[in-house]
């Protein structure tokens, strides 16, 4: 069994590999980046740094991140993620090339109810080649898992692509 701290490492070696993969393999791709759950911000600080002349969208309940990771507040779209995600949808249409969710607490069975009741609202916003990075195993009906990148831990992380 691995320690919390094995676990937490890996997660964000995973995270990094996973989203330099998807930021390379959709760099063509027009269409706007989501960051749902901006926490403290970090990821979203990584995304900045590899897709600097993206346009960045955070998803959030409340900002809360550290002042270097805090995006411009015309770029985040605040409340519950059920409810700005189909207005996303509307508002961009199924233009998403990448989408990263880094959602889930510590309670996996929680995490899994979770992305089993969010796939559904990510699924139609994500462009045709789009990828969506996630922290947790989602349930998408269209959407096709991809093989990780070699620096991903295998199970921290999964990427799915809109064919």
């Amino acid at each position: 069994m691995e320690s919390r701290l094995d676990l937490f490492i890996n997660r964000m070696v995973s995270q990094r590999a996973c989203l330099d993969f998807a930021a390379d393999a959709t760099k063509d791709m027009s269409g706007p980046v989501f960051e749902l759950g901006l926490g403290n911000g970090r990821t979203y600080s990584h995304m900045r740094q590899i897709m600097p002349d993206r346009d960045i969208y955070v998803f959030e309940r409340a900002v809360a991140s550290h002042p270097d990771s805090t995006p411009p507040e015309d770029r985040v779209l605040l409340g519950d993620v059920f409810e700005t995600l189909p207005a996303a949808l509307k508002r961009f249409g199924p233009t998403a090339a990448l989408i990263h969710a880094d959602l889930g607490g510590h309670n996996r069975e929680k995490n899994d109810q979770f992305a089993r009741a969010l796939s559904p609202v990510i699924e139609p916003i994500l462009a045709q080649g789009g990828l969506m990075v996630a922290s947790d195993r989602m349930y998408f009906d269209t959407l096709t898992e991809v093989a990780l990148p070699p620096d991903a831990v295998r199970g921290r992380c999964f990427i799915y692509t809109c064919t």
